[in-house]
């Protein structure tokens, strides 16, 4: 058994474009796209499933329509040096953080967040800021999107019902 992984080729590539622009495109719309056949197309997504280049397929909704109605981005900053396996487990905690990434520059971390309405937005913050090793948030509220298409303009999960 060969442990190398498979290539990742042109077709491949045009596979994962055609998912990402529509993961509900069929496979046998696929194929006739690209010149293969669905059963070919089937192998490949499920080899790139199996590779951990597909992740996952998912539906992007307007946030609005689950409850969320504000959005904000958040540099932390840290005390000392946070390794980025403890900053993990503290947005784990949260749901309303979308989105956590260690970044270069003064913030250590950058968090993109959602919530009901600004009240909300209030509390996750004030909880976020309970963790002993930050130092300070820096907030910058989100006021529309300028691609509106982005993966960063639809929400993934409904709001917390949580008052």
């Amino acid at each position: 058994m060969n442990s190398r992984p498979a290539p990742f080729d042109d077709l491949d590539r045009k596979i994962v474009t055609a998912l990402m622009a529509n993961a509900r495109t069929s496979f046998a719309e696929i194929g006739l796209a690209i010149g293969l056949s669905s059963t070919a197309v089937k192998r490949r997504v499920d080899r790139l499933r199996e590779t951990g280049v597909i992740t996952g397929f998912t539906a992007t909704v307007t946030p609005e329509a689950l409850g969320w109605r504000t959005e904000a981005y958040v540099e932390v900053y840290c005390e000392g040096a946070a390794p980025p396996r403890r900053l993990a487990e503290v947005v784990r905690n949260h749901p309303e953080i979308t989105a956590a990434m260690t970044v270069t520059g003064g913030a250590d971390a950058l968090l993109h967040v959602r919530a009901r309405d600004m009240d909300h937005f209030e509390a996750v913050l004030e909880r976020i800021r309970t963790e002993p090793f930050i130092r300070k948030t820096i907030s910058v509220m989100v006021l529309s999107h300028l691609l509106p298409e982005s993966p960063e303009a639809g929400a993934s999960q409904p709001a917390p019902d949580v008052r």
